[in-house]
């Protein structure tokens, strides 16, 4: 059997690892996952604390969506989303059982991951309206393909400018470092529609397809919108015929404790796009939820959209039964239950350590915000920048305590499995507490 430096030197060698240079990333060689727990080769257990990519919200190995996958892989392996599928129906029914469009239905179109969803979430809405133009917030996320990646506001569009025509971003809200120069969360929601209020006029309402926003903002740190956000956003796109769209890739299936982030926020989309937990991550799949009244022009004009895995067997049968254990287990609101208990703990990690500028979040899906002066606010490592400070301490440490999790800059993601127990979830801030006094001791020799 290979030994653990065998597999990391085969991994150096034939795999490149998303966004990081090559030669300065040493993590752990994973070979099992139990529940909340990841196993090395070595049999080193750590707890996952943002349940991969803030996607495994069942957590590793549920033997409900393990054993759908090996039982349709056994029935048909592919089927070409031209002919109807057993597998592909039933799915689709309890998907759009949980869209927000009670009265009126819905229907979905398949992809393979978020990225594809929010191209063809676009594609669906300049179709439909027969507008070009689309807005997105600068502080984003929607995917790393060619499309996609112009649609993302944040630095990581850099690299695959100019990107696709059509696309104008505009600055939300963020309470914690506002845009808009305020402190006061009433005063931000204002200043931040009518910015929007300005973009929109400014780029021609009658050009503009679609707004595309995460309900909250994912992997550019788990902003919360300030209240009333999200409702005046849904109020401009009414007022001037903009389709509004959800991207629901990491807000969704249970994450903000409900079965989608709009849901929790009282707001109702016109598309949302899903993708990570809609099979706990077990199978890749995507797809976009569309309400009935815009699905319906595509009943008498061409939907110019396909892919070649849309609708996978195996993927209808994973998310199948991943929605199925969500609603038999509650966990889609399990998370709204449970959310004060993990923000006290957090908070208590806040006010012992003076780098952690911030803790914010919904339901299992918060964020610590790593300062170098609370007052000031100043991050620990600049935003958009090169270097990650001392922050490869901070991780080190959470690996040593038997934890992983995903950050980005001064940013760490505390989003564990919904399922995840309160005994592990006090491990896992247990291992927070002594990474960050290792990122203290690191920021202080810096």
């Amino acid at each position: 059997m290979e030994t653990l430096a065998d597999i990391a030197g085969l991994h150096r060698r034939h795999v490149l690892t998303p966004w990081a240079a090559q030669a300065a990333i040493s993590p752990p060689v994973i070979v099992r996952g139990e529940g909340s727990w990841l196993i090395g080769d070595d049999g080193k257990r750590y707890l996952d604390g943002s349940s991969g990519l803030i996607a495994v919200n069942l957590g590793h190995g549920h033997p409900r969506v393990v054993s759908a996958i090996a039982e349709s892989a056994a029935t048909v392996a592919y089927v070409s989303a031209a002919l109807f599928n057993d597998r592909r129906a039933e799915c689709a029914e309890k998907l759009c059982a949980l869209a927000p469009w009670t009265d009126e239905g819905a229907r979905v179109f398949f992809t393979t991951n978020g990225t594809d969803a929010n191209e063809d979430a676009i594609k669906i809405a300049r179709t439909v309206s027969g507008r070009s133009k689309v807005l997105t917030a600068y502080r984003s996320f929607h995917g790393s393909s060619f499309g996609a990646m112009t649609l993302t506001g944040e630095n990581r569009r850099w690299a695959n400018e100019p990107g696709i025509p059509g696309v104008s971003r505009f600055f939300a809200p963020f309470p914690y470092r506002s845009p808009f120069k305020t402190l006061d969360p009433a005063d931000e929601t204002r200043r931040a529609l009518d910015h929007l209020n300005d973009v929109i006029n400014a780029e021609d309402p009658e050009r503009i397809a679609a707004i595309l926003i995460e309900p909250v903002v994912g992997s550019n740190g788990v902003i919360v919108y300030p209240p009333g956000y999200l409702a005046g956003l849904r109020e401009l796109c009414d007022r001037y015929g903009i389709l509004l769209i959800f991207d629901e890739v990491m807000t969704g299936f249970g994450r903000t404790g409900a079965a989608f982030g709009g849901e929790r926020f009282g707001v109702v989309p016109d598309l949302m796009t899903f993708a990570k937990g809609v099979t706990s991550a077990y199978v890749p799949l995507g797809g976009v939820l569309v309400r009935e009244r815009i699905a319906k022009h595509f009943d008498t004009n061409a939907m110019w959209l396909g892919h070649t895995y849309s609708g996978h067997p195996l993927a209808m049968a994973a998310a199948s039964a991943a929605i199925d254990a969500y609603l038999d287990e509650g966990l889609f609101t399990s998370a709204a239950r449970r959310e004060t208990r993990l923000r006290e703990r957090l908070q208590k990690l806040h006010d012992k350590h003076e780098i952690l500028g911030e803790v914010r979040g919904v339901g299992f899906f918060f964020a610590l915000e790593f300062v170098s002066d609370r007052a000031a606010r100043t991050p620990l490592v600049p935003w958009q920048g090169k270097s990650q400070g001392p922050m490869p301490a901070f991780f080190a440490g959470l690996r040593k305590r038997g934890a992983i999790c995903f950050g980005r800059y001064n940013i760490v993601h505390v989003a564990p499995p919904l399922n995840t127990s309160d005994a592990d979830l006090d491990t896992f801030v247990e291992a927070l507490d002594g990474a960050i006094g290792d990122l203290t001791e690191a920021a202080a020799r810096t």
